[in-house]
């Protein structure tokens, strides 16, 4: 177990700027014309293609790091950036850690490399769990897969919702219901190929934040996937429901659903890591500003009204980073998040990104309410962190919920 550590070594701090220079270089002279385009910045992806960011080495090297700070460094350095472009970047990556976590090596060596495809024909994945009627709630997802034993084949129906990369994927990973009586637990995860019939685009969403990542609706409409398309293998989710339903016979279905939530902790400091990303670039900008802008014969940050605000969004900034850290080493290294650390760090965080974008905005004045400022976009790309990956309300519940042992509703 690597001990816990603010120092970054050697290899981490080349990362760090190897990074921070693409993300300075390639993706911030580029985040202005994706927002207004809204669409998915393909020669961006290419050019971190290219580099090897965009990669399933890139992030397998960075998830394997046993301090568990080479996935939040990433993070915090591309969405520095621009939180929609990174989103663009980074979103294959949910759909191809979903087949490495449940995928037997034959899929995840057939599948994982057309996610990304390679630097001269770049491709992206999409990870499908969201419903419109089943968001933070998991257990009520409607989707169903069912078996079909004599072709072994796996029929899905159902609509997905905020998928990135949805519809436009060339790897669709879906999770459907296959035994609506377990919940959460009821579910798996299936691979749909590319151009298989009955996957369609549904509405694609135009969104107030994160302009540059497609997210919109998708379809299923009777989708036929061969039995090698269910992750893991049948005779490995037999075993798994059979269990299921030994577990929710004792304990009456609480413990199923409490199962499912422990699950989404450990994913959850990344997403504050983008958020601590944002929230620095705009701090940054705001920094630069006050100590240029002259009022009354002065730089603005000679007063204190502005200064002390720079003062608490620094503060807020790197206590956010030291959650983030603390739950991403924790997660790393198998430390169980008996108090919902993971749920912290997002929380704090994604809260933490909202109101220094707003602070900046405020200190640029007039200037920071157009487009000719990033803060503008900055803040408006902050909103989306207290919704996706669980909202703030989801994750004071799971803290409140983990501090008390009480079923608070």
């Amino acid at each position: 177990m690597a001990e816990f550590t603010m120092e970054l070594n050697d290899e981490q701090r080349e990362v760090r700027d190897w990074l921070h220079g693409f993300a300075a270089d390639v993706i911030r002279p580029a985040a202005a014309e994706w927002d207004e385009r809204e669409e998915t910045p393909w020669p961006v992806i290419q050019e971190a293609a290219k580099v090897g960011i965009y990669s399933l080495d890139f992030y397998a090297q960075q998830y394997f790091d046993p301090t568990g700070l080479g996935i939040p460094m990433a993070m915090e350095e591309l969405f520095w950036g621009d939180a929609g472009i990174a989103l663009s970047i980074v979103g294959t990556g949910l759909a191809a850690v979903g087949v490495l976590a449940n995928g037997t090596e034959e899929q995840i060596g057939t599948w994982i490399p057309q996610m990304y495809g390679d630097q001269n024909d770049v491709k992206v994945a999409a990870f499908c769990s969201s419903e419109p009627d089943a968001g933070s709630d998991v257990a009520s997802l409607r989707t169903r897969a069912v078996y079909d034993e004599a072709k072994d084949e796996w029929v899905i129906n159902g609509t997905k919702t905020w998928a990135t990369n949805g519809g436009i994927a060339n790897v669709h990973v879906v999770v459907a219901v296959v035994d609506p009586e377990l919940g959460s637990k009821g579910h798996a995860s299936f691979i749909v190929p590319p151009g298989t019939p009955g996957l369609s685009q549904g509405q694609k969403f135009k969104k107030h934040g994160i302009r540059a990542s497609h997210t919109a609706e998708v379809v299923l409409d009777h989708v036929r996937v061969p039995g090698s398309c269910l992750l893991g293998g049948k005779e490995k989710l037999d075993q798994r429901l059979a269990r299921a339903r030994e577990k929710a016979k004792a304990s009456g279905g609480e413990r199923v659903k409490n199962a499912a939530m422990a699950t989404f902790e450990a994913s959850r400091p990344a997403v504050g890591a983008m958020a601590v990303g944002t929230a620095r670039a705009a701090y940054e900008v705001a920094l630069d500003y006050a100590k240029t802008r002259e009022q009354f014969g002065r730089p603005i940050i000679d007063n204190q009204g502005v200064a002390f605000q720079l003062a608490d969004m620094r503060t807020r900034i790197d206590a956010a980073r030291l959650l983030v850290w603390r739950a991403s080493w924790m997660a790393v290294n198998g430390k169980p998040f008996t108090a919902a650390e993971g749920s912290m760090s997002k929380l704090f965080a994604s809260e933490t990104a909202k109101k220094v974008t707003a602070q900046a905005v405020q200190i640029l004045g007039g200037n920071g309410y157009t487009r000719e400022y990033p803060v503008e976009r900055m803040h408006r790309d902050s909103a989306i962190y207290t919704i996706f990956e669980g909202t703030s309300e989801i994750q004071r519940l799971v803290i409140a919920r983990t501090l008390s042992g009480m079923p608070i509703r």
